[in-house]
């Protein structure tokens, strides 16, 4: 549970590399891994970006956006975490689908690359569809490029591709062709559901790789469970990929926001220590 590497890839994203041998031999794209930093932390879920499992390696790239995540990111090169459980969640079913759109967002794109690398493996035709709100918070474009056959990008300003949201250039993609096998995006749970409204309409399979908030991942909290087709499910054991076309979205969007005044108090108690520091 050593960090090997620290890397910051844009501003408040950071790039881990962790020495755990018994996880990066059995972690397939999808899946993730639950950390602390500390004893008394929270415990967080963040996918699994690289395995390098020779080395006994694996890669995770996380955003500064709460407590946990702002603690985790003063973590240096040669500490360790306090506790890491994983390989977690289903694998992404990964096969031939023809031709296949890739839809990443924010640090979304990082869980993407993974599936990606698979999805190409397997024989797909890839186009991939990356978004942000700047250029500097489109990551991992290079290595996504580098497994795509075609590469658009969009951001909110204009800094970088197209100006405008990932839904555009999904949009042409849909109304150009209809061989699509399928889409595939992760990214914020409103894009998410924008891309499974278009789909929906256009009836091509649409895989969804949620982000709820979890505890134990392992099923036995209820603290990720999102309604699909009518019945509850639970994101860490049950997914954390889902039919896009049956997921509550509305209901997922409202679980998300529950914690944030006790979030607030958190970021607050942490701005003091390091203001006391």
């Amino acid at each position: 549970m050593k960090i090997i590497v620290k890397e910051s890839i844009a501003k408040d994203l950071t790039k881990f590399v962790i020495q755990s041998p018994l996880i990066a031999k059995k972690a397939l794209p999808g899946q993730f891994v639950v950390l602390m930093v500390n004893e008394a932390g929270e415990r967080i879920p963040l996918t699994i970006v690289d395995v390098d499992k020779e080395k006994g390696l694996i890669t995770i790239i996380f955003q500064e956006v709460g407590y946990t995540t702002k603690l985790l990111g003063k973590l240096a090169v040669g500490d360790s975490l306090y506790s890491l459980v994983g390989p977690l969640g289903k694998p992404t079913e990964i096969k031939n689908y023809g031709k296949v759109i890739v839809v990443g967002g924010g640090v979304g794109i990082a869980e993407l690359l993974p599936v990606v690398k698979a999805f190409k493996k397997a024989g797909c035709e890839i186009s991939s569809i990356l978004g942000g709100r700047t250029e500097k918070l489109v990551i991992l474009r290079d290595q996504v490029k580098e497994f795509s056959d075609q590469l658009y990008i969009t951001t909110d300003d204009g800094s970088l591709g197209e100006k405008g949201l990932v839904i555009d250039p999904l949009k042409r993609l849909l109304s150009e062709s209809s061989d699509w096998g399928l889409v595939f995006c992760v990214g914020p749970v409103v894009m998410m559901k924008a891309v499974s409204d278009l789909t929906r309409g256009y009836k091509i399979e649409t895989i969804v790789c949620l982000n709820a908030i979890m505890i134990d991942g392992t099923g036995m909290c209820g603290g990720c469970r999102v309604t699909v087709n009518n019945k509850t499910k639970f994101t860490c054991v049950d997914g954390p990929d889902f039919d896009g076309h049956k997921v509550d979205f509305n209901e997922l969007m409202t679980r998300q926001k529950r914690f944030l005044q006790h979030e607030d108090k958190s970021m607050c108690k942490l701005n003091k220590q390091i203001n006391n520091e």
